[in-house]
């Protein structure tokens, strides 16, 4: 519009100086620079947000037998566990999202979830082993360590967030909490770093000291990993527990 309105303008008045026309040639000028993109700027759309996956699709993509060969996976006593762990409570608020995150639960908004467990393989002795033999397996079973394997799949920059508030939950617990189960209580003394985990785009590790009955006491493994718009989270237990490496590892691995 303003273009018109100058050569309307030019034509009309034919005997303007040439520095009146020049002025007003310039203004043009300036106005038409005002209209084009500055250098660096673009009009290209922004990407779109990450979705997240199914339920179907997390699932398939947990560790299977065929993924351990040396452990007995099982998704229905990840499916059991969802189960026992669905009514959970725990006495610190800042600690519910580590508790949900132990015990099956769902981590902020997941668009799919999926677990399983994954227990030592042990082999029983023959009847007529030998006492060494017998001890032996008995050792190896107070060793054996049984995990929780419970993924969760994001929207956008879900993960990144459930992944960061899981770590600050843990930092918040350090001193210890609760968790109320029906008429169980489990006392988990405290929480610490655990052995360093390099897996994931970030991970952390942490130890849970758990107060047993008659004063005994276990240690619980806790490895939280993200992998793009995926959380994994690893509670290992058992009597003599250790870091379930192998089976973080090959979860990971399956995540691409």
């Amino acid at each position: 519009m303003r273009n018109i309105i100058v050569r309307r303008s030019v034509v009309a008045a034919s005997a303007f100086s040439l520095a009146l026309l020049a002025t007003a040639c310039g203004s043009d000028k300036s106005t038409d620079n005002k209209d084009e993109p500055k250098a660096g700027s673009s009009s290209a759309p922004a990407a779109p947000a990450v979705k997240g996956k199914t339920d179907a699709e997390v699932k398939a993509l947990l560790v299977t037998q065929a993924d351990l060969p040396d452990q007995i996976v099982s998704s229905d006593e990840g499916a059991q566990a969802v189960a026992e762990g669905a009514g959970a409570t725990v006495d610190k608020a800042e600690c519910k999202v580590l508790m949900q995150a132990q015990f099956g639960q769902k981590v902020g908004a997941p668009s799919g979830v999926g677990l399983t467990v994954a227990k030592d393989k042990l082999k029983e002795p023959a009847a007529d082993a030998s006492p060494e033999d017998k001890l032996k397996a008995g050792l190896e079973a107070i060793g054996s360590t049984q995990t929780l394997v419970n993924l969760g799949s994001y929207d956008g920059k879900g993960a990144e967030e459930a992944f960061a508030a899981v770590k600050t939950a843990a930092t918040a617990c350090s001193g210890g909490y609760t968790v109320t189960n029906g008429a169980e209580n489990t006392k988990f003394l405290d929480v610490k770093p655990g052995s360093a985990v390099t897996a994931g785009d970030e991970a952390a590790a942490f130890t849970l000291t758990m107060d047993l009955e008659d004063g005994d006491k276990t240690t619980v493994h806790f490895v939280v990993v993200r992998k793009g718009n995926t959380l994994s989270s690893f509670s290992a237990l058992g009597v003599v527990a250790k870091q379930p490496k192998t089976v973080i590892d090959t979860q990971v691995k399956k995540l691409g």
